[in-house]
Formats: C-alpha cells, sequence, structure tokens
C-alpha cells in the first residue's frame, strides 16, 4: 500500500471535505415586488453593505453537469424548490451532461454573469482541470454556498460473486478486468476506483458514464460489475435488495449504512469521496452575489431540504461563500498533487 494517500486525502476530508433521483422540474412562486425581486433580497443586499440591486429580475437557471437522476440532480432539485420561496422567482434545473461534468460546468463558466445562471458544481471542478480533460479552472466561477457531502461506496449487484469488501478485493489483487462504472472519465467517481486500484495493486477496466445514474442503469442491468458512487446515488436499489454496498471510502461508517464497513476495516487506507455547491461566473457583480448567498444561505438551511437530502441518504454540508472558496482553494492544491500519482487513462 503506497503510504501517504490516505493521509492526504482523509486529511481533507476532515478537515476540508474531499467528500461528486428525484423530482420534476419546480414551478415556482409569483415574482412579489417591483423590479422583479422580493423586498426581502434587497435588504440582503443592503446588509452586506453593497449597493441595492435590482435581483432578480427573472427566474434563475440551475445547470446541473450530471444526467437526471443522480446525487447531484437530486441535491439541486431537492434545493431548488426551497430557494424560489427565498428569492421571489422561478428557480429551474437544466441537465447538462457530458465530459464527466466537464460540459455543464463549462456552460455555466461561459455564462451571462447576471446572477441568473447558477452551476451546481462538484468537485470535478477541480479534478478535471489538473486530469487535462476541461479548459475551466475554479477561478472562472465565483463560489455562493456549499450544500452537500458525500463518500464514495463500492457497490455491486446483490447476486454477486461478492458478498463482503474482503472477497472483492481478494478477485481484484488476483485478477484483472473487474469492470468498474463511473460519472465519467477524470470525474471524482473515476478517480475514487482508480485510487483504490492503485491500494491494492489491481488493475480494473473504468468504464465511464454520463453521471452516476447511467453507471447505476449498467449495473441494474449486468453490463458491468460494479460501481463506485456515494452511497445515497445507490440507496434506493439497496433498500430494494437489487445491490449491495460492499465499502464506503470514508474514515467511519454512515449513519444511513451502518452495517455497512469503511475500507480501512480491511487495511486499506483511503478516504475519497465528493461535494457539491452553487456557483456564479467570475465577474458577477457583488451585489448580485450578496444576495444569492443570502437567499442561498437561507435555503440551504431550511429544515424540509435537510430533511430531504437526509431521506435520500445525502450527506449535508452548508458553507457560505467564504467557506466554500476555502475548500476550493485548498482541494485545488491537494488534486494538483494527487491526480498525476494515479493512472487515469486506463
Amino acid at each position: 500500500m503506497k503510504k501517504g494517500l490516505k493521509t492526504v486525502l482523509a486529511g481533507a476530508l476532515s478537515s476540508a471535505v474531499l467528500l461528486s433521483a428525484c423530482g420534476e422540474e419546480n414551478n415556482g412562486n409569483e415574482v412579489n415586488g417591483s423590479n422583479g425581486n422580493n423586498g426581502k433580497t434587497n435588504e440582503a443586499a443592503n446588509s452586506n453593505g453593497n449597493e441595492e440591486v435590482a435581483f432578480p429580475e427573472d427566474r434563475i437557471e440551475i445547470i446541473v453537469p450530471y444526467a437526471a437522476g443522480g446525487g447531484t440532480d437530486a441535491v439541486a432539485r431537492s434545493f431548488a424548490e426551497v430557494a424560489e420561496e427565498h428569492l421571489g422567482e422561478n428557480v429551474s434545473v437544466l441537465n447538462r451532461e457530458g465530459g464527466g461534468g466537464a460540459v455543464g460546468m463549462q456552460e455555466g463558466a461561459n455564462a451571462e454573469p447576471d446572477g441568473h445562471t447558477v452551476t451546481m458544481v462538484t468537485v470535478e471542478l477541480l479534478t478535471l482541470p489538473h486530469s487535462g480533460l476541461a479548459q475551466f479552472t475554479y477561478e472562472d466561477f465565483t463560489p455562493v454556498a456549499l450544500l452537500n457531502e458525500d463518500a464514495a461506496a463500492i457497490t455491486v449487484p446483490a447476486d454477486s460473486e461478492w458478498e463482503t469488501i474482503d472477497d472483492f478485493i481478494e478477485t481484484a489483487e488476483n485478477e484483472s478486468g473487474i469492470q468498474i462504472g463511473n460519472s465519467g472519465t477524470g470525474a471524482i467517481w473515476h478517480l475514487a476506483a482508480a485510487a483504490l486500484e492503485q491500494e491494492i495493486g489491481a488493475d480494473f477496466n473504468h468504464v465511464p458514464f454520463d453521471g452516476a445514474a447511467p453507471a447505476i442503469t449498467a449495473l441494474l442491468g449486468g453490463h458491468i460489475d460494479a460501481v463506485t458512487v456515494s452511497a445515497g446515488e445507490v440507496g434506493a436499489q439497496v433498500e430494494a435488495g437489487d445491490l449491495r454496498i460492499l465499502a464506503v471510502m470514508a474514515e467511519d461508517r454512515l449513519d444511513a449504512f451502518p452495517d455497512v464497513p469503511t475500507l480501512e476495516e480491511s487495511g486499506v487506507d483511503l478516504s475519497i469521496g465528493t461535494w457539491r455547491g452553487l456557483a456564479v461566473p467570475n465577474g458577477t457583480p457583488d451585489g448580485v452575489v450578496s444576495v444569492l448567498e443570502d437567499a442561498f444561505g437561507e435555503a440551504a438551511q431550511e429544515d424540509s431540504f435537510i430533511e430531504t437530502l437526509d431521506n435520500l441518504d445525502l450527506g449535508y454540508r452548508f458553507e457560505g461563500s467564504e467557506g466554500f472558496e476555502d475548500l476550493i482553494q485548498s482541494q485545488d492544491e491537494l488534486f494538483e498533487e494527487l491526480i498525476p500519482s494515479l493512472d487515469l487513462n486506463n
């Protein structure tokens, strides 16, 4: 086992969160007040010392850079519903999958910086550029709010020959070609499988998809052997008896799956996962960012949103703009060091 990898990954997991469905598109409330914004958003801008802004003036669109049905889509859709109440405008979700998240995040980076287009950015905001798979960097965005964190989970069909993580590791150490699906080349679930591959000396066949949802569908159809996605993204299928989680890549067992061991319990020093948050294009006016930060902060701490994530077995963590930016900057340094040490091309 390569010494130091867990130290690097788990250190970020605990201090900076190295943690990459549901609902129809929501219809929002009627616009309150003049100029298409309600009094609450103006008060939010003023309370931050910025000049009053007439925002929002139209619907807010959240770009999700993955297919519908996955964890990122679930977080976005559940958040959009509660955010409408705090913005006084409709908040819709637009799925722009492709390139392991690169297509949607590039579209978000190129959007008009007026605050009406928000992107659900994930840890791939950092992993894709360092893998040479994206033209954007985190500096093309202004972070607004962190909403979620989730550890990776090694998941197989319920009728798989591997009943435990030890069974899986034994096979992987002695046989090559286990087909592991991920959410796109260079995406966090690909990185998670590659890190595991390196730790145990395996030789996986990595199979990319346009998000976790199609990877899980392929697993259910018997087209691949396993996936490394978040536990929440396979929770419904596990509960239905169709899939089985062998282990989670976290320092501690998950509250939602207390019977599922961590990799560390099998002697594999590895903790890795994803986070999800909202960002706007760099150059968005400070007053607009302040309105969004205040509204998103209130929405993110609504009991209904937190309960929805809990019901979906998705992890909750809220940070405002400053805390989210600190997380992004610290993890950018981490992935700049980690990714070159992994073989992401096989």
